[in-house]
């Protein structure tokens, strides 16, 4: 059962937090510290990596793009990487494998990962619905919106809209709200929620961000804790990704990752931090997460196992869930880089069948518009494969989508 407190800034109820004691708490860190550590031993060093250097520079004059960054797994060690090209269009700053590149959507795998710790921890339940978690909005919530299950979130089968005017009106005046990321996503779940819904939920796909926002808050509620602490806490530094951050890859005023890149008058323009750097923050859930090719292919690579190798977030079993295929996707050949095409879809994960594989992969690809990231996944097979460029656009996503199976084909069947 649900305990309920008031937060003085909104005067609004909170699911309260089971206590834990101190001696607990401290317990905890040290076996994350430890579970981590372990982990770095598992996935090993890059010193007993091939380069994958040669295969990636053709693809930097063929596609236009700025910088490419590749790497493989197997069995949860990185077998190939490579970084090339440069930070910024117009100089020479040459990318390394440890330089942060941009995961856009593909963070909607990590935000699904949340909701399953939340789920197995007793905060959550896979069908726990909107106005569950947010009774007090339930009077002047859409009836339909209502209904709106955490899994019809997660699954983009919630009946919301896709991305309109709407959202991005929404996004710009979430820009003057008071408080924390935390409630301003819940600002941006009380003002969407008079919205009626564009089809029963449970059965059509139609991709939103707007899913991932509320699945955040959501979290977020039950949690007590803002979804940027919890991705920072449970996920980065549990997995050992030393170089994940959330918004843009670069500090302010410094050239210290690859910039994103747009192509403005027909020419590549670099793009620094700051407010047109990255996706707003609070759309954090659906797609912030930055971190080198090697701490995305770790990722990959953890995933690609399905709980066989620790840390252990959750059980084998719900990685499985997390992972299977819940809806079919419409084939849509327009689809903006970086939101799925075609294929299947499950909780953070989309399914692909290509013809260069025997077998559907899991896919899942990123953008904020300015960077571009792919992560390809065969749990058969304990194989998985990243990609990421700091360019957005058509021409990245084609270049993407080619180097896919040059890589494949190369190490899918590396013992």
């Amino acid at each position: 059962m649900y305990t309920y407190y008031n937060n003085r800034m909104h005067d609004r109820p909170y699911i309260q937090v089971g206590r834990k004691s101190v001696m607990a708490q401290n317990m905890f860190s040290f076996l994350i510290m430890l579970m981590s550590v372990v982990f770095f031993f598992i996935t090993g060093s890059a010193n007993a990596q091939t380069s994958l250097n040669r295969e990636l520079t053709p693809f930097l004059t063929r596609y236009e793009l700025p910088a490419l960054a590749a790497a493989v797994v197997k069995d949860g060690k990185i077998i190939a990487v490579g970084a090339v090209g440069t930070r910024k269009a117009g100089e020479m700053i040459p990318v390394t494998i440890n330089d942060r590149f941009h995961l856009g959507s593909d963070t909607k795998a990590m935000t699904a990962l949340l909701a399953a710790i939340a789920v197995e921890e007793g905060h959550l339940r896979w069908n726990c619905t909107i106005a569950d978690v947010f009774p007090e909005l339930k009077k002047r919530m859409d009836p339909g919106l209502q209904r709106v299950s955490l899994t019809q979130l997660l699954s983009h089968t919630s009946g919301l809209p896709p991305d309109d005017e709407i959202f991005g009106n929404l996004l710009k005046e979430s820009f003057v709200q008071n408080g924390n990321l935390d409630d301003l996503r819940y600002w941006l779940v009380e003002q969407w929620s008079t919205r009626p819904l564009q089809s029963t939920p449970g059965k059509n796909f139609t991709y939103a961000n707007m899913n991932y926002v509320i699945a955040g808050a959501m979290i977020e509620r039950v949690c007590g804790k803002t979804w940027d602490e919890m991705i920072t806490e449970r996920i980065f530094f549990t997995l050992g990704l030393t170089t994940a951050g959330l918004g843009p890859q670069s500090s302010l005023g410094r050239v210290d990752a690859p910039l994103g890149h747009k192509i403005v008058s027909d020419k590549i323009t670099p793009y620094f931090a700051g407010p047109n750097g990255d996706n707003p923050l609070i759309m954090g859930p659906a797609g912030i997460a930055h971190m080198s090719i090697l701490d995305f292919a770790r990722w990959a690579g953890w995933n690609a196992g399905q709980g066989k190798r620790g840390p252990n977030l959750v059980t084998p079993e719900t990685m499985k869930k997390l992972q299977a295929p819940i809806i079919s996707m419409p084939e849509i050949k327009s689809a903006a880089p970086g939101t799925p095409s075609r294929g299947r879809y499950g909780l953070g994960w989309g399914e692909m069948a290509v013809d260069w594989a025997s077998e559907p992969l899991l896919y899942h690809g990123g953008s904020n518009t300015k960077n571009l990231a792919h992560i390809w996944i065969n749990t058969k097979t304990d194989f998985a494969m990243v990609t990421a460029t700091n360019i957005g656009g058509s021409k990245a996503n084609e270049a993407l989508f080619s180097l896919a199976p040059v890589l494949y084909e190369k190490f899918a069947d590396t013992q």
